[in-house]
């Protein structure tokens, strides 16, 4: 799997470089450039790229021929964003498409001009990016990917996977704005199946491995991976981890799974970025952000790793296999 990656990596963003030089020198007349601003690294987000570039196409935009891209990395680095994004203003792109909360309030931060397609988790309403669902008003409109309003159905799978279990550990990032509404959904979620939580505080990729250091001394039955972008963008280390430590998890993305982690239950990422192209497809044709609803997630995959269960020692119940979209073996 690691190959697959690194193999799509080098495919699509081979492709992408001979368009990059293009992008320093100077964009030929009347070709919009898209700012393409994200949180994590590149070698990791290879397949939302292509989705996201796969949605550009539907609305007939293809890269290196009427659209071009300046992409800006912050390496899990979310002090780098508003420097990044006032970069992407000073060159004066079409349009800035924002991978995560924080990139999208430093976006806004940045332009109140500029249109700004999001792909968020959380609420864009209560992060103050847009006006309403219906009408985002401003610069900007996206999609919203309902992550953590479906961590109660997560800590449920765990649950029922793991019936006699009783202390649940969280790995939550304090500095993501959805933090708050994350550690309520799962706080609601445990009382009401009289289970404990416990939530363990990682800003960093440093933070990560302390997190856990302080997570297995605590000895919890299993563990939640937050949908956070810190966590997402990092999940080799995060799933390498909870491996070593024998710590069944159930993560925010279909990708943890695929490298191992036990399961996986949440809105299918590729088809989210797909939908951000297509919005940015149709600002770039002269519709308004303010008009363009936002779309909300509607795509829900739930991934079982039989092969993971089977080094934990694990029996994964019939029921939840007939309800997996999903079984890697």
């Amino acid at each position: 799997m690691f190959d697959l990656r690194r193999r799509e990596f080098i495919t699509l963003f081979g492709g992408a470089a001979a368009a990059w030089p293009l992008a320093a020198r100077g964009q030929s007349p009347g070709v919009p450039v898209i700012g393409y601003l994200y949180t994590g690294a590149p070698e990791t987000s290879a397949h939302l790229v292509a989705a996201f570039r796969s949605g550009l196409g539907e609305v007939g935009y293809i890269e290196g021929r009427n659209v071009t891209f300046e992409y800006r990395w912050a390496h899990n680095e979310n002090d780098r964003l508003p420097g990044l994004a006032a970069d992407l203003v000073r060159r004066n792109v079409a349009l800035i498409f924002a991978s995560a909360p924080v990139a999208a309030q430093a976006a806004k931060a940045a332009t109140t001009t500029i249109p700004i397609v999001f792909r968020v988790s959380g609420d864009p309403v209560e992060f103050g990016l847009v006006a309403s669902l219906n009408r985002p008003g401003g610069n900007m409109t996206g999609v919203h990917a309902m992550s953590w309003e479906v961590d109660s159905k997560r800590l449920g799978l765990l649950h029922e996977l793991l019936p006699e279990a009783t202390r649940f550990a969280v790995l939550v990032n304090p500095n993501d704005p959805n933090s708050d509404h994350l550690t309520k959904e799962v706080q609601i979620a445990a009382s009401a199946i009289h289970r404990k939580v416990e939530f363990f505080p990682a800003r960093s990729r440093g933070e990560i491995d302390l997190a856990f250091a302080r997570l297995v001394q605590n000895r919890p039955d299993a563990l939640i991976a937050s949908p956070q972008s810190l966590f997402v963008n990092r999940r080799v280390q995060v799933v390498t981890l909870a491996t070593r430590h024998i710590l069944p998890g159930i993560y925010p993305q279909r990708d943890f799974a695929e490298i191992g982690g036990l399961m996986s239950y949440g809105a299918s990422a590729p088809d989210q970025f797909r939908q951000a192209g297509i919005y940015a497809g149709h600002v770039l044709n002269g519709e308004k952000p303010a008009d363009l609803p936002i779309i909300r997630a509607s795509k829900f995959e739930f991934v079982i790793n039989l092969q993971t269960a089977k080094t934990l020692g694990l029996t994964v119940p019939p029921t939840l296999l007939a309800r997996a979209d999903e079984v890697i073996e």
